[in-house]
């Protein structure tokens, strides 16, 4: 069976009444309360989007991510009370597509889901205007089968990331403002600059020939990023005259 969310959360009066409401709004919702039920829960259904808790009774919701993100693309939202930011930096890096922290306000909640379900029926649906493929030589990514080469050699990033990287290639050479990304990629104001910081940061390990000193994508201080080709066709061109 195929259901828009599932909740993974060993609390389950919170677990409970979450999923009750997102099924009085017409948001198919299931709830399971441990690592084993979740991947039992694999076996037989699919989500469209996982809510994940890293406290679990028999294990980390960080292990349950990496195990997932072995096999599905599926975005995930941690929701957990751990409120450090170590906690949030690893949860981002080993594939979750955001962090909201516990206590949260159901309706709060339910418009983020509502967004992401949404964005990622927009990429199921291969809603994009877009060109096909990018591809400078080095750097290759196909829009349609939303794939990345470098030198030939895949690299995997979220799908969020994807979606990320897309939009700022077909916006290159230009300012992209935050406010512009959480607009047209996230599509919520809920998103905090830090989660935004840690996808580039990702982005930028799979693009970048040195992700430490970032050629393509650039940070614009305060204001955002920007995709630059110039840069790197300038840095052609200086070779050549070398030769």
């Amino acid at each position: 069976m195929r259901y828009d969310c599932l909740i993974i959360d060993d609390e389950k009066v919170l677990a409970d009444n979450t999923c009750e409401y997102f099924n009085m709004f017409d948001i198919k919702t299931k709830t399971v309360y441990s690592m084993d039920e979740a991947l039992q829960f694999f076996t037989e259904n699919t989500a469209s989007l996982i809510l994940l808790d890293i406290n679990l009774g028999d294990g980390s919701g960080f292990d349950l991510c990496k195990h997932i993100r072995q096999t599905l693309n599926t975005p995930i939202l941690f929701i957990s009370a751990r409120n450090t930011d170590d906690d949030k930096i690893i949860a981002l890096n080993i594939g979750g597509d955001d962090y909201i922290e516990k206590p949260y306000s159901l309706g709060v909640l339910l418009a983020k889901v509502r967004v992401v379900l949404k964005r990622y029926k927009t990429e199921d649906g291969n809603d994009t205007s877009a060109e096909e493929t990018y591809d400078d030589g080095r750097l290759k990514v196909d829009m349609v089968n939303k794939t990345i080469e470098v030198n030939g050699k895949i690299k995997k990033v979220t799908s969020l990331e994807f979606t990320l990287l897309a939009y700022l290639i077909a916006n290159r050479n230009r300012l992209v403002t935050k406010t512009e990304l959480f607009d047209n990629v996230w599509k919520d104001k809920f998103t905090s600059d830090g989660t935004l910081n840690v996808h580039i940061r990702k982005i930028r390990e799979a693009v970048e020939e040195d992700p430490a000193a970032p050629i393509l994508i650039q940070t614009v201080w305060k204001e955002g990023y920007k995709f630059c080709t110039d840069i790197r066709k300038s840095d052609s061109a200086e070779q050549g005259d070398a030769k």
